[in-house]
This record gives C-alpha cells, sequence and structure tokens, in this order.
C-alpha cells in the first residue's frame, strides 16, 4: 500500500514540537512497515536524513509553504495534483494540515486548538486561517490523532466531533534529554551564569507561554530572598515581543535574565540537566514536551495546573496557577530552599517518564492508520 504522507515539518537543524513529532513517529512507522510505501511531501528540497528507509519515495513542491495564503495553494492546490499522480490510498498529516480536494481517506495530527482560545496570540492571517480551515480539517479527516486526553476533549467539544473518532498518542522524549554529571553541570553554569544556579524556562517566546508573568515572578523571588539565582529563557522569539522587551527594561535583576535564543538539542540537555527546575508557566499546553524532557534529565518541574500540564506532569511537579504570579514565586522559593523537595520530584519524575516513548507513539500512531484502512 502507497501512503502520502505531509512532511513540511521535517526540517534539517530546525525541527520544533511538531517537527520531532514527525520525525519519531514517521521514522519508526517506515522502518516498521517495510511492506508498504511511503511518498513524502515537502514543500522545499529534502534533507536526505529524512528519508528513513529504502520505502520513501520523496517529492516536493514548488513553493515553500511558509504563510497563510502559500498554505492555501500548498495544500489545495499542490498536494491535490500530487495525490491525484501517485494515487495513494492514505494521506496523512502529522501536523493537522491536509487537502480538502482530494477524494482519499486522510488521517491527521491535530496535537491542539490553541488558536481557538487564544486567538490573539496570533497575526492577523494565521489565527483567520487556523479558526477558518481546522474544524474543516477535523470534520474532513477520517481520524484524528492528538497527543493528550485534553486535546481529545477539546477538540471533539469544540468541534462538535465524535470522540470515537479521535485517537490519543502521547509524545515521547528524545534519547539526548538524561542527566548530566556534577562535572558537566558546573561546567554549564560557568559557560551560562557565571556558576550561578538557575532556573529554566524552555520553549518559544510566545504570549501564551506566559512569559512575562514568569519574569514578575522572578523578579519578586530575587528581591525577596538572597539567593543570586539566574533565569535562563531558552527559546526562540514569536512575533512581537516588545512587551518582553519593555518588561526586561524595567526590571532591577534584568542583566540576571539570560536569554539563549533557540540552541541544539545538544546544548538544551545541558542546559535542563544543570538547572534547579524547568519553569513552565503557560496558559495553554496541548501536551508540553519540556515537561517530560526536564523529567529524563533528573530536573525537577514548575508547571501550571492548566489544560495538558496536570495529565503529563502527573505528580511530579509543583503546581501554579499562571493568572498568579505569586505563585509561581513561592514554587521558586520552594525549590530554591528544599533539597529534600527537589529529590521528591525527580523521584516521582522517574516514574512518571515512563508513561511517554516515540516507540509507543508510532505504534498508536500508526493503529489509527490501520483503523482508517480497514473503514
Amino acid at each position: 500500500m502507497r501512503i502520502a504522507v505531509n512532511t513540511q515539518h521535517l526540517l534539517k537543524d530546525n525541527l520544533e514540537g511538531i517537527g520531532w513529532f514527525a520525525h519519531e513517529t514517521l521514522r519508526r512507522i517506515v522502518h516498521n512497515n517495510p511492506g508498504h510505501e511511503f511518498l513524502f511531501i515537502f514543500d522545499r528540497k529534502w534533507d536526505e536524513s529524512f528519508l528513513y528507509g529504502p520505502n520513501v519515495i520523496p517529492i516536493s513542491t514548488a513553493i515553500p509553504s511558509r504563510h497563510p495564503v502559500l498554505w492555501y495553494w500548498h495544500y489545495q492546490v499542490d498536494v491535490p495534483k500530487i495525490l491525484k499522480k501517485y494515487k495513494p490510498q492514505l494521506f496523512f498529516s502529522p501536523d493537522g494540515w491536509i487537502s480538502l480536494n482530494t477524494n482519499i481517506p486522510t488521517v491527521t495530527t491535530i496535537h491542539d486548538i490553541n488558536f481557538v482560545h487564544r486567538p490573539g496570540d496570533l497575526p492577523y492571517l494565521v489565527k483567520k486561517y487556523y479558526n477558518y480551515y481546522f474544524p474543516k480539517f477535523a470534520h474532513f479527516s477520517k481520524r484524528i490523532v492528538t497527543v493528550s486526553e485534553y486535546s481529545k476533549a477539546d477538540i471533539a467539544n469544540t468541534y462538535k466531533i465524535s470522540p470515537s473518532k479521535i485517537d490519543v498518542a502521547y509524545n515521547g522524549c528524545n534519547q539526548r534529554f538524561r542527566e548530566s554529571t556534577e562535572e558537566v553541570k558546573e561546567l554549564v553554569k560557568k559557560r551560562f551564569t557565571n556558576k550561578h544556579p538557575y532556573f529554566i524556562y524552555v520553549g518559544s517566546l510566545n504570549p501564551r507561554k506566559n512569559i512575562l508573568g514568569l519574569l514578575t515572578a522572578y523578579e519578586n523571588f530575587r528581591k525577596n530572598s538572597l539567593m543570586p539565582y539566574k533565569l535562563v529563557l531558552a527559546g526562540k522569539p514569536m512575533w512581537e515581543n516588545s512587551t518582553i522587551n519593555a518588561k526586561i527594561s524595567s526590571m532591577t535583576y534584568a542583566s540576571d535574565v539570560i536569554f539563549t535564543g533557540r540552541v541544539s538539542d545538544e546544548v538544551m540537555q545541558l542546559l535542563l540537566s544543570s538547572s534547579e527546575a524547568l519553569v513552565m508557566p503557560s496558559f495553554f499546553e496541548g501536551f508540553g514536551i519540556p515537561v517530560v524532557e526536564a523529567m529524563y534529565c533528573e530536573t525537577p518541574v514548575i508547571c501550571s495546573n492548566v489544560t495538558s500540564l496536570p495529565e503529563v506532569a502527573g505528580d511530579a511537579a509543583l503546581f501554579i496557577d499562571p493568572n498568579k504570579p505569586d505563585t509561581i514565586e513561592k514554587a521558586m522559593h520552594q525549590i530554591a530552599n528544599s533539597n529534600s523537595l527537589r529529590e521528591e520530584l525527580i523521584a516521582k519524575g522517574r516514574l512518571q517518564r515512563e508513561k511517554f516513548s516515540w516507540d509507543n507513539t508510532a505504534t498508536l500512531v500508526w493503529q489509527s492508520i490501520e483503523k482508517t484502512i480497514l473503514l
């Protein structure tokens, strides 16, 4: 059987959350199913590292799809032409985008629908595209895969879709994420924080990630504590960041806030493992991969008590209210003042992290594809 796959997020040295989902699941699915043929549809010249086996046929469209107008052209004009030419029996999209102009059975992965609940976080055309097309994508697809029970319920309730049509496949964790030696941790602190302990945030600097609340909490933590902790923000800016810049300029401890920008997975592992705790105070998460990465790095977790995060963190985190920076500050004090609490959270994280592996993810995604084939 030939299966067409949307692979627009497989970008060399630029895999984000959805890109990692696509990479880790597809390479396992291709390897585990040598009797099937996979047509990978890229929107630019592909990298050979993403051709996971001899049963992969790569093809690219002429124009990169990196703008709402081009998203429309790519999926509703170019992709249907490819599907008509190569005649696959199924189309799978690991990122939500699909073609509505085909009669080929489709399985799509909708990771979350944050754009429904927080449209103001996105540029105008992006939010208009998402909120116009994703309901259509959801109803058109034969099956939907999502990454948490929270997202399953949210998609079903918001789009009025039967939960029986939606399968949950949790994200996994890259094998690079593990605990570093004490010697390595000291070297990392020397490089990034002048040997000081630090809290870390991992992710894009997006409004729904609550960076302003985190900065407020950190400023108050420093004012009310004698401990010279730094705050490391590891992630790339997203769209307009003038409010973050304004906040930083008003802070007494601005010089102790370190922006790394986007870093490699190797560096991210070092930063996570060497930190005192991950702080993830998001207003909305469909999953929250950094929480699992921190658990594999033996790093305590502070995270929000909303959306999918309690489901992913289990009992292995200190939970905060993202609308109340004082709860973030309180959790920082708890971590900074109690080694026993840190060890307790790390031990619970070892148990919780066993729920999340890319092998399980790939198996569940393939099962969803098989259900569609049998329809």
